[in-house]
């Protein structure tokens, strides 16, 4: 039997450069990436064999970058849940999102929340955006609110996560060849796939291409087959 992806995660790499490439704005590419998460989204919502897709959106890092840029961020994040709120709904996609809300504003958060309590009841697609997320936080996080328990157990500390599944594939477009903090624990054994296509430019037809691939893939998993 060929392997299923039931969990894909993508680090969605290469906005910037798409669009100083193009001579527009860094925010023209985060624009054009945001058209990006619709499409693939979509396209992982029609495919039963799917049951989540987590895609890194912002990272604890991302704080360094020009305040001008992350203001952008902000906006866009907030306007793409207002607008995606019936996509989620009609597509029946569950929205979930990942990473230390505490530090967006308050009415960042509470679209967030909305959007989320919204689609709490679709029963397709899980669609994870990690936000102001980064794998060491998050396993930080997790250690201290286990610390009162005793000895802490690999199974007690994976369902302290934000998020409690592993990965199956994981991809990052853009050319580079790190996982930039994402998900750690949970790409313990995940197939891993680079691409140097620029985010804005993925697309449905190299995701399939990439599914593909990794159901060809042999998975041990420490074992033998």
């Amino acid at each position: 039997m060929s392997n299923q992806p039931r969990h894909i995660a993508i680090i969605m790499d290469g906005n910037g450069r798409w669009a100083e490439k193009r001579g527009k704005s860094r925010t023209a590419g985060h624009e054009q990436g945001a058209e990006t998460v619709r499409a693939v989204t979509t396209f992982c919502a029609r495919h039963s064999e799917i049951d989540r897709l987590s895609l890194y959106a912002f990272s604890t890092e991302n704080w360094k970058r020009p305040k001008i840029e992350v203001e952008f961020l902000m906006k866009l994040l907030e306007r793409y849940l207002k607008s995606e709120r019936s996509t989620y709904l009609e597509g029946n996609i569950r929205f979930e999102p990942i990473g230390d809300l505490s530090m967006f504003s308050a009415s960042l958060r509470k679209v967030i929340d909305d959007v989320q309590n919204a689609t709490s009841g679709c029963s397709g697609l899980i669609q994870s955006l990690a936000l102001n997320y980064g794998g060491r936080d998050e396993i930080v996080r997790a250690v201290n609110s286990l610390r009162e328990n005793g000895t802490i157990t690999v199974e007690m500390l994976g369902s302290a996560l934000d998020c409690t599944h592993d990965i199956d594939l994981l991809i990052r477009t853009g050319g580079d060849h790190r996982l930039s903090n994402f998900l750690l624990w949970q790409a313990a054994y995940a197939e891993l796939f680079f691409t140097d296509t620029l985010w804005p430019e993925f697309g449905a037809d190299e995701l399939e291409t990439i599914i593909k691939k990794f159901k060809t893939v042999e998975r041990r998993f420490g074992g033998l087959n």
